[in-house]
């Protein structure tokens, strides 16, 4: 393994991350990329864009029904988010192709298999984990990601779709982005399901702030949504103020970050807090729904 970066002077990024990205080569070298990406560049940034991707596919009334029939999400939401997040992390830190990393996509793998998921919907959700860290740097990172880095990221989950023996896997960007349209177009509308699971996914994020803060999860959630979503979930759309408010402070956030950062250098499963495991990280093997894990 390569020597970890460190900060200069404990608080500015390190250039030579950004100079190995630009020597890399997104098909030969994006398990390395998206291991720089994640862990130095854009730590918190790809963290709230797969947070906000997870919240995008329960638009789906295939995707939200299934949570809620498990009841899963109702009952041990932070736990389930914890566990998700493990996963993921392990495997976009680590590489698909590390032992840890082989791992994760096993056990969820082994998760997924108690449960029948449609191809497309297992599509539909990698193709969010591509595109909104894309969509959401583009917006509100530090720095634009370049050419290279955007089709790391494709090609990467292409990979982790391989490994979860999906079919019919997208072969460019573009022909990704049409396909997760023309799977919005045919299945995004309202259910009762839909609203469920984004109610209880707000529910979640209220637990991480003081009480007095609650009133504004939701409205956030909507500020960052597009019209299409809102209307799958039934939410209102915020004041034009609100909506303003809050992704100026995404906006502002950025510039600072242009030099310095608060983040972990490097951003590792190992420094990770999860409110459902206080001890530390979990062993991959033990996360997940504990009546499955029985089997």
């Amino acid at each position: 393994m390569p020597i970890p970066y460190r900060k200069r002077f404990g608080l500015f990024r390190n250039p030579a991350v950004r100079h190995e990205l630009q020597l890399l080569d997104p098909i030969r070298d994006h398990q390395r990329m998206v291991h720089l990406l994640t862990a130095y560049e854009f730590p918190f940034d790809i963290t709230r864009a797969l947070e906000l991707a997870l919240f995008h596919t329960y638009a789906s009334p295939r995707v939200s029904g299934l949570l809620a029939r498990t009841g899963e999400f109702e009952r041990h939401g932070q736990k389930r988010y914890d566990d998700t997040s493990r996963l993921i992390s392990e495997f976009m830190e680590s590489g698909y192709d590390s032992a840890n990393g082989q791992r994760a996509i096993e056990h969820m793998n082994h998760i997924h298999g108690h449960y029948r998921i449609d191809n497309a919907d297992f599509l539909f959700v990698l193709s969010t984990f591509v595109f909104y860290p894309i969509d959401w740097i583009r917006q509100y990172g530090w720095r634009q990601l370049s050419v290279s880095e955007e089709m790391a990221l494709f090609y990467f989950f292409r990979e982790v779709g391989r490994r979860m023996n999906l079919q019919d896997l997208p072969d460019s960007l573009a022909d990704m982005r049409s396909f997760m349209a023309a799977y919005e177009d045919k299945h995004f509308r309202y259910t009762e399901s839909n609203r469920k699971i984004a109610d209880a996914t707000v529910r979640i994020v209220q637990g991480w702030f003081p009480r007095f803060l609650h009133p504004l999860v939701q409205p956030t959630f909507a500020a960052l949504i597009n019209d299409k979503l809102r209307l799958a979930f039934g939410y209102q759309q915020p004041p034009a103020w609100f909506t303003a408010m809050t992704r100026g402070a995404l906006w502002l956030r950025k510039w600072p970050l242009r030099w310095i950062t608060f983040e972990n250098y490097p951003s590792t499963v190992e420094k990770a807090t999860y409110r459902s495991y206080p001890e530390g990280p979990p062993d991959i093997e033990t996360v997940g729904p504990p009546e499955l894990l029985k089997h």
